[in-house]
């Protein structure tokens, strides 16, 4: 009698063409949603990077430029100090040796910014009140504009500086969340060379759950 053959057929050819065809296809979906998202989400993150980037660079040649002129501000300021302090001492040795006419001569050339400030000493009587302030340069009304300037610079610079920090540490997190994006590429990509089923799953599964976490840390960073 004539041997009877029997072929099986493998387990996944056995499956419904179907099913498989249906499997794979929503399997290439997702795939391609991924790629999508991701480069999307790299586009976004480059730009802000580079917009932080930029901002970052402008804060700290402000801050720069605002530091140097508050030296030159100060300098100024100390070189006038100096000249109201000669002026008021050579003031103050003629008048008490009487000379009246060297006395007038050196209060005419006082400074503008230094007269409040003599005038509020007189009116102490400093050369008879032992409670009076020893010198002009001591009282509140003595304001130099440099000085102040000088101050406001400074502080200024140290705005400008501190938002430079701020707009660095924001262009790293967009660069560091561009990383995710592109791992998210890559699994992506290569989910699509591989046949074994549940390893796709596995490879797509961990790129969503990088295009989760990086959707979530852009919505928390400052945007431009």
């Amino acid at each position: 009698m004539p041997e009877h053959v029997h072929v099986h057929a493998p387990h996944e050819l056995s499956e419904p063409r179907e099913s498989v065809s249906r499997r794979e296809r929503v399997l290439e979906i997702t795939a391609a949603l991924l790629l999508s998202l991701a480069t999307v989400g790299i586009a976004w993150s480059g730009y802000q990077a580079a917009k932080w980037s930029g901002k970052q660079a402008r804060r700290y040649t402000q801050a720069s430029t605002a530091r140097s002129l508050a030296n030159r501000a100060s300098t100024l300021a100390a070189q006038e100090r100096t000249q109201d302090l000669l002026n008021f001492n050579r003031w103050l040795e003629v008048t008490t040796e009487g000379n009246a006419e060297l006395s007038a001569l050196y209060e005419r050339r006082f400074r503008e910014e230094f007269r409040p400030a003599f005038e509020a000493w007189q009116a102490d009587d400093p050369l008879q009140n032992t409670e009076a302030l020893p010198s002009p340069l001591l009282e509140k009304e003595y304001v130099l504009a440099d000085a102040v300037k000088a101050d406001r610079l400074e502080r200024l610079g140290d705005l400008r500086f501190e938002q430079g920090k701020e707009a660095t540490e924001n262009a790293d997190d967009y660069v560091f969340v561009t990383v995710f994006f592109a791992v998210v590429l890559f699994f992506a990509g290569i989910s699509l060379r591989f046949a074994w089923f549940p390893l796709r799953v596995g490879i797509l599964g961990l790129a969503a759950g990088l295009v989760l976490y990086g959707a979530v840390r852009l919505g928390t960073l400052p945007a431009l």
